[in-house]
């Protein structure tokens, strides 16, 4: 019976360490891949070993040996086995000889029975075991599962709170980036296959909380073929079953079913028999189409969560479980009650192997963590600028740029029919210097250009990051936000973000059964790491739908203090597009606003023009002065109680409240003749507000008269959709901050946060920055296009701007999973830390600590070649890592100057900025290889540290060097990157 359990227990441990996804290559599957034979160690013999060890360990042939040595003694006796122990005392009684082979005879067998008790509790151990773990998995992930019996319960975490948010992923990362959902491509020889998204939905009629998967779509061009191209697209739809798919797959391996459906359509639409052979063709025991299929469908259905805290979170339902499972209370004093003993025996061995276990599994997980916390790498850089900011001596160069030329022509139509004789040369392809110059607000991207055109452009700033007016950053956004940390720490005065509603078909992905859960944990880490760079007199505003909006306003509570919460501010969005005999139409959407203090800044937003406001007019400035304004009386009553404004003013005494404002303010208003003073002494005293000084009434919360964005048309700006009307985002922008400050969203979609600003900036002559945040692979190409088209707009008017933003690509969690490198731990590392503590602690850690994504130090004596291993298209290539503006972003370095040298038969990088605390900081990046260290110490202290640009209080420098007080980047870069 405990093999049974021990086989049952071992198949449960195989799927909590991903066993059944051998044959995936991809994200913590490879990784799990590699110590497979570590682990599969451990689940079939060290697990057994230490559970013999704690009840002691009996061979099958020491139990056989025992039972046969029982019964010859039984038949010597000619007694049964199982005879009373009474009728044993009487025999021995009756013939005394007989009592040594009594004796013999029941020592063996209590011996036997303990033998079988001690089976029963090994078997009643494991299954505790796999109860205890079998609660907590769910397809790559550890949560509560949800259970139906009375028993079965979990411990939630309350601590007396008055009301308490409480969700299944509430202590995990949410990390579904969903880079593979929509965008999905392999390659087979010189063949490309595409799998797509048509539709993404809950369910299908409506049915909440069913299983989602990946059908291949029905009817005509689900699979179409190019042949020109050689490209294969293939359509999904992603949601629940039919009825009768239901039937036709089964209950069991559901997704496989499917894939092998699908895979049977494909390659029966496939014409090419070139492309047919290829996707069939077996390596490893597996086609190309299989293996894709496979990986597709489990990259976008597991590993949605990593947990903070896994060894806390299990060693804590470990302690509920025993106390409430193990230990029945109700069985005491009764006949079912079990000797103490006996349970604590069980308990004590249960938990020392289910430690093992948590530890084993927490291994794993918080690597897992390590890797998603740590601050990613900075894989490109590049700037867009007007040309009015680009110095006069690159334009040659830019002229002969044909790419740069090509997208403009794109983007602004220049070169049409009406310039074709003075915008080209002969033969059409170049625009000449003449109309660089004509023309300054044409916006050039430096990524059309090699490096050393970059170092010339950036040298020619002396404040880098202050003439810089936008910051765009393609990632997901916690990590964005994540590595962004420290040079923007409390300076975001404005966050305005608009995130899926999570309305179950829009481009939310969440785990099956957990939408409402996963949505708060994608949501709440987010607004966690976001609050930390809101300055102290900053706002916070966040759109919703009715979907999420009762959750929303709980956890902004928490995250912001419900003492911040400023307004919920309800936007007509839409007419309403669906109706229905059974509800009203829905037309509003929410925006929540928070503070980070009570300290915000509030311009209050003022308007005339609305019905409400004129009826008010005529029927409060009805009063005339003797010139005839008009003018309305103003109580200056305080609605509070304000005891410091309770004074005497002109004899009469104050409203039992106090008066609306200070004695100096009134005395202001008296000179004026702003004040109407009564001769009774016990009246008021009133204000008058005169209609051409009137500014008009401050919106309510009610915000009706931005126009109405149609949801089948949407707003078209340029040639993008955008759901978000400018004059919604400027109003928000405008409402919490000042002309100089910087606005930040981190859902930016299409970009109207960052156009409405920039027109916001050309209407009253400010100077706001935006950072924008967005993974989507649109982002660099729609929304970075749209802000161009802004800038330039037309040349003739006044509408274009000069402007430099900034965009950044960054690393993902995906890309550092696939780069890590593992290099077995010497033994003597082993042995200090003790063999099972290796295995089971720190196995993963020491192993991979060389791994290009966490840091490899040894590699910095090339910084300008580092690169790593990114996906693109589903292939990986080596992309180069720009360590210069990484370590810019660790070291929180406001950037000032970026200056490039040749010298030393090298190339010499050097950073001038300060950081926020106001130190200023010189780093210094040049390739080692080959250097003479003692000339590198002369140029470095004589030449670029006794210019007065680049001298700095701190100065760090990579590689060997000898530079008197300066630092090493390695050591900081590793600290501050956390890996």
């Amino acid at each position: 019976m405990a093999e049974d359990y021990t086989k049952k227990l071992q198949s449960l441990l195989r799927k909590l360490f991903q066993f059944e996804s051998a044959d995936l290559d991809f994200g913590i599957y490879r990784i799990m891949n590699k110590k497979r034979d570590v682990i599969e160690k451990f689940i079939e013999k060290d697990l057994i070993a230490a559970v013999d060890n704690e009840f002691g360990k009996v061979s099958h042939a020491d139990k056989a040996q025992l039972l046969i040595e029982v019964e010859a003694l039984a038949g010597k006796l000619g007694i049964g086995v199982d005879d009373d122990p009474a009728a044993l005392r009487a025999m021995a009684k009756k013939v005394p000889a007989l009592q040594p082979l009594i004796t013999a005879f029941e020592q063996k067998r209590t011996d036997l029975l303990n033998l079988a008790r001690r089976d029963e509790h090994k078997a009643e151990v494991f299954n505790h075991i796999y109860q205890f773990f079998s609660r907590y998995y769910d397809n790559g992930d550890f949560m509560s599962m949800r259970r139906y019996s009375a028993k079965q319960k979990f411990a939630v975490p309350y601590n007396g709170e008055e009301v308490l948010l409480h969700w299944a992923n509430k202590d995990q990362y949410y990390i579904k980036t969903g880079e593979y959902f929509f965008n999905y491509a392999f390659r087979v020889g010189e063949y490309t296959i595409r799998f797509q998204i048509v539709q993404a939905e809950t369910s299908v009629n409506n049915t909440k909380g069913e299983n989602r998967f990946f059908v291949l779509t029905s009817g005509d061009g689900n699979i179409t073929y190019d042949a020109k191209a050689k490209e294969l697209i293939v359509r999904f739809e992603y949601r629940a079953l039919t009825e009768s798919e239901k039937s036709s797959v089964g209950a069991r391996n559901v997704q496989d079913a499917l894939n092998e459906q699908a895979k049977k359509a494909i390659l029966a639409a496939i014409p090419d028999a070139g492309l047919k052979s290829g996707l069939t063709r077996e390596v490893n025991g597996k086609t190309p189409l299989a293996k894709h299929l496979a990986t597709y469908a489990k990259r976008n259905t597991s590993d949605y969560f990593i947990h903070k805290d896994l060894a806390g979170f299990l060693t804590r339902e470990l302690d509920f479980y025993i106390k409430n499972e193990m230990f029945d209370l109700d069985d005491l004093g009764t006949d079912k009650e079990v000797p103490i003993e006996q349970y604590l025996n069980r308990v004590r061995v249960m938990k020392a192997i289910s430690l093992k276990i948590i530890a084993f599994l927490a291994q794993i997980e918080d690597f897992q963590k390590k890797l998603f916390e740590k601050k990613k790498f900075v894989i490109k850089s590049e700037y867009c600028m007007t040309l009015d900011r680009v110095p006069e001596s690159l334009y040659p160069e830019i002229v002969a740029n044909v790419a740069q030329i090509e997208e403009w022509k794109a983007l602004y139509g220049i070169g049409g029919i009406n310039e074709q004789t003075t915008l080209f040369d002969p033969k059409g392809n170049v625009i000449d210097v003449e109309f660089l110059k004509s023309h300054p607000y044409l916006v050039l991207d430096t990524k059309f250009f090699p490096q050393y055109f970059k170092d010339r452009l950036l040298a020619s700033f002396d404040d880098l990051d202050d003439a810089t007016g936008g910051l765009m950053v393609k990632s997901e956004n916690w990590q964005a936000l994540n590595l962004l940390q420290e040079r923007y720490r409390e300076q975001v005065k404005c966050i305005y973000i608009d995130p899926p509603y999570n309305t179950g078909s829009d481009e939310f992905l969440y785990k099956d059964n957990y939408q409402h859960s996963s949505w708060l944990s994608m949501i709440g880490e987010r607004l966690e790491l976001s609050k930390k760079l809101i300055s102290s007199d900053g706002s916070f505003f966040q759109q919703i739908d009715y979907h999420e909006f009762a959750n929303l306003k709980i956890l902004l509570d928490i995250i912001f203090g419900e003492e911040n919460f400023v307004n919920e501010i309800i936007w007509r969005r839409k007419q309403a597009t669906s109706w229905s005999t059974k509800q009203f139409g829905i037309v509003n959407d929410t925006i929540y606003w928070y503070s980070k203090t009570k300290n915000y800044i509030f311009n209050a937003i003022y308007s005339k023009d609305d019905d409400n406001t004129k009826k008010y007019i005529k029927e409060r400035f009805i009063f005339k002065d003797e010139s005839g304004r008009l003018y309305m009386k103003s109580p200056l009553v305080n609605s509070l109680y304000r005891p410091n404004l309770k004074y005497v003013f002109k004899g009469i005494n104050p409203p039992e409240n106090g008066w609306l404002y200070s004695k100096e303010k009134m005395e202001e208003f008296y000179k004026n003749n702003e004040l109407i003073i009564p001769e009774n002494k016990n009246s008021r005293i009133y204000r008058k507000i005169y209609l051409d000084q009137y500014q008009g009434q401050i919106i309510q919360n009610l915000w009706t008269d931005i126009p109405i964005v149609n949801p089948m048309a949407k707003e078209r700006i340029f040639e993008f959709e955008t759901q978000k009307p400018i004059n919604l985002v400027k109003r928000i922008i405008k409402t919490s901050s000042s002309e100089n400050d910087l606005i930040l969203d981190f859902f930016a979609g299409s970009g109207t946060t960052a156009h409405a600003l920039i027109n916001l900036n050309n209407e009253d002559n400010g100077k706001r920055k935006y950072i924008l945040i967005d993974m989507g692979d649109f982002f660099p190409i729609q929304t970075f296009s749209r802000i161009k088209k802004v800038l330039y707009q037309d040349t003739n008017s006044d509408k274009s701007t000069s402007h430099i933003f900034k965009y950044l690509v960054l690393e993902q969690y995906e890309d550092t999973l696939n780069n890590i490198e593992f290099k077995e731990a010497g033994t003597v590392q082993k042995t200090l830390m003790d063999m099972e503590g290796y295995l089971l602690r720190y196995m993963l850690d020491f192993e991979t600590r060389e791994s290009p994504c966490r840091m490899n130090v040894a590699k910095l004596e090339r910084p300008f070649e580092y690169t790593l291993r990114i996906t693109r298209d589903n292939q990986l290539h080596n992309e180069t890592v720009d360590l210069v503006e990484t370590f810019n972003y660790l070291l929180g370095l406001k950037v000032k100057r970026i200056r490039t040298f040749k010298e030393n038969g090298t190339t010499y990088r050097v950073v001038h900025g300060e950081t926020l605390a106001g130190q200023s900081t010189t780093v210094i990046w040049r390739t080692t290889v080959g250097l003479d260290l003692k000339k590198d110490k002369k140029y470095i202290e004589e030449t670029l540290l006794k210019d007065p640009k680049l001298k700095a209080e701190r100065v760090f420098i990579n590689g060997d060097f000898h530079v008197e007080g300066a630092l090493s980047i390695e050591p900081e870069f590793q600290r501050l990157m956390e890996a």
